[in-house]
């Protein structure tokens, strides 16, 4: 990750456009302790359902597949409370695969696992990959998605030519955050383009000035650099997370700080 000598400013805050679950916390907790930098974390977007009559516009035909795979417990309760909402009845034949097993876990929220084949990854939708080769020849892929689609998925599958259908069972909106319109963060952290969205949508007039802004995959860069804005923190292949990329960036941008005291005062989005 390169950095502009010229952007590299003292951070004293930052804003995760996000709300992080227990496991994704830990690293941001010990950045904060580390280098006594207050992190706040807010959610950009939230998460609604799609009308039924949105998703028939789709003319998906739910018999069609013999499998699902499920991202997210948020494509969980959205898949079945659509099919409860249509009084769609899922066969007991339906093979669920699931990026991880707290995933898996949950689908017990609305099937008997031992009435139903379930299949899970590591975490990560590659590591299910191989899984998912096993079936590939047998079986039709139903993805429940939102608005904001599954890109590094579907590529993955696409290059392994599985037969496979997104479908949109629930939208990602811009959350309501103008309260943040007098608060400045020395760094705002964006992991996807809804949230890039978001911003604009709650502040149109929205300046960067001296705001350095991280930026989590290629598409959330992107809709950053059509608005404009300079993207002073991205990870690469040798940082791998967010934030080893961010300890890396406050690391040289605090270099010259002679003393880091805690803060006590609230951080102030605008300057």
């Amino acid at each position: 990750m390169a950095l502009d000598s010229e952007r590299l400013l003292p951070v004293k805050s930052i804003l995760v456009t996000q709300v992080m679950n227990e496991a994704n916390l830990l690293p941001y907790n010990k950045i904060a302790e580390k280098y006594q930098i207050k992190i706040d974390y807010r959610a950009f977007t939230e998460v609604r359902p799609l009308p039924v009559r949105e998703f028939r516009r789709q003319k998906i035909n739910l018999d069609d597949f013999t499998a699902i795979i499920f991202t997210s417990k948020n494509a969980v309760d959205y898949f079945f409370g659509l099919c409860e909402e249509m009084r769609y009845k899922t066969s007991e034949e339906i093979k669920y695969f699931c990026v991880s097993e707290n995933i898996a876990f949950y689908l017990q929220k609305h099937i008997t696992f031992r009435k139903r084949k379930v299949f899970h990854g590591s975490n990560k939708f590659a590591d299910l990959i191989p899984t998912l080769l096993k079936h590939r020849k047998k079986e039709k892929f139903l993805i429940p998605c939102s608005n904001a689609g599954q890109n590094a998925y579907t590529d993955l599958l696409k290059e392994s030519e599985f037969q496979f259908q997104e479908a949109e069972m629930f939208q990602t909106a811009s959350s309501d955050i103008k309260d943040l319109e007098d608060v400045f963060y020395d760094i705002l952290v964006f992991f996807n383009p809804l949230s890039v969205k978001a911003l604009y949508d709650n502040f149109p007039d929205f300046k960067q000035n001296n705001t350095r802004i991280a930026a989590f995959g290629s598409a959330a860069a992107k809709a950053l650099q059509e608005r404009g804005l300079l993207v002073d923190i991205v990870p690469d292949e040798k940082l791998m997370s967010m934030t080893n990329a961010i300890e890396t960036y406050i690391k040289a941008a605090n270099a010259n700080l002679t003393t880091t005291k805690p803060i006590d005062a609230e951080p102030k989005i605008s300057e």
